[in-house]
């Protein structure tokens, strides 16, 4: 299978992705070794004892993206590369810009760098919705680490190494979402939920769903597609009343550098994005080998497509909702 007897290497591996991968590839995989690529040496501490049960093919690896020296020592000897290691936080990423560019950037750069000269087969990046049409600082660094990473096959040569893309939006329940917010109003006995703008709505898409399209990303991917779900969207107002029926709204406004909704395919992408049962892909402009062409499986969408939760096809319903929710607890 995929997966069994290789070795695996996940920046920011001690988040909540990389968390939920390395359950998830243990369970339903044998690689010969995961190794957690992280800074957080407390965090490394917790996520060692919580996967005790894997502690014989479990490495962990204090490093920083932003050290060319310690990813290229890391990556010796790996087959994968799953790169989630980023600054995420908008309002940090708008308040420290020269941070977030040596994390998302130069970072991206350096995974670059480091799999080209280690002999590492695949890397796959975790992209953003923000990252399309960027409209902050986080989406901008984004947006640039993609371009890098699809660029980086054009530097491939003869090595046997290819560079791809998994896009998501925000994860439900994740850390700064909406989901934990209501959750700590209702627990305190709050009757009254905020919501940014009344219009707004967002994918839905738990971490097992992120993990699994990296998986089909590392089995199907050429050099330079970015792989994007199929996936329902939303509307605020139905989580609110998902979570506490009945419950008075507080339009407290749209913060900075917030979107309506999620886009993951623009129309200028449409002229690249091909559409399969469970997915699209974003086909890169420039291809850079034969092997870069779209599954017969798939098909062209049309010209000025867009995909983003304000248009899509699929809709979750309050009870849709709630019952996600409590798969999801």
């Amino acid at each position: 299978m995929l997966l069994d007897d290789k070795v695996i290497l996940v920046t920011g591996g001690t988040g909540s992705f990389g968390r939920c991968f390395t359950k998830y590839v243990m369970e339903h995989y044998h690689p010969r070794k995961i190794i957690i690529y992280s800074r957080d040496e407390f965090k490394q501490w917790m996520m060692q004892d919580d996967f005790k049960e894997y502690a014989d093919r479990l490495r962990f690896f204090i490093g920083d993206v932003r050290d060319l020296q310690r990813l290229q020592r890391a990556f010796d000897g790996v087959d994968y590369v799953v790169h989630a290691a980023a600054l995420k936080q908008v309002p940090a990423c708008e308040y420290n810009p020269n941070e977030a560019i040596k994390t998302n950037i130069h970072g991206a750069m350096n995974v670059i760098e480091a799999a080209l000269d280690t002999g590492v087969k695949k890397v796959v990046a975790l992209s953003t919705d923000k990252a399309v049409n960027p409209v902050n600082l986080y989406g901008g660094t984004k947006l640039v680490s993609d371009k890098l990473f699809i660029a980086a096959n054009a530097y491939v040569g003869d090595k046997d190494v290819n560079f791809s893309l998994v896009r998501y939006g925000n994860v439900a329940g994740s850390r700064g979402s909406i989901i934990p917010i209501f959750q700590n109003i209702i627990r305190n006995g709050g009757r009254k939920l905020p919501i940014t703008d009344p219009r707004m709505t967002r994918f839905w898409i738990s971490l097992e769903q992120g993990v699994e399209l990296v998986i089909k990303a590392l089995a199907e991917a050429k050099g330079g597609e970015t792989f994007i779900s199929k996936l329902p969207s939303f509307k605020v107002t139905d989580l609110a009343e998902a979570m506490l029926p009945g419950c008075e709204l507080e339009e407290i406004g749209i913060r900075p550098g917030e979107k309506l909704h999620e886009i993951m395919v623009t129309p200028e992408d449409s002229f690249h994005t091909y559409e399969y049962e469970k997915h699209f892909i974003v086909y890169p402009q420039m291809t850079w080998n034969n092997k870069q062409q779209p599954d017969e499986s798939g098909r062209k969408v049309e010209d000025g497509f867009s995909y983003s939760s304000g248009n899509n096809a699929e809709w979750l319903s309050v009870e849709d909702i709630r019952r996600l929710l409590g798969n999801w607890k």
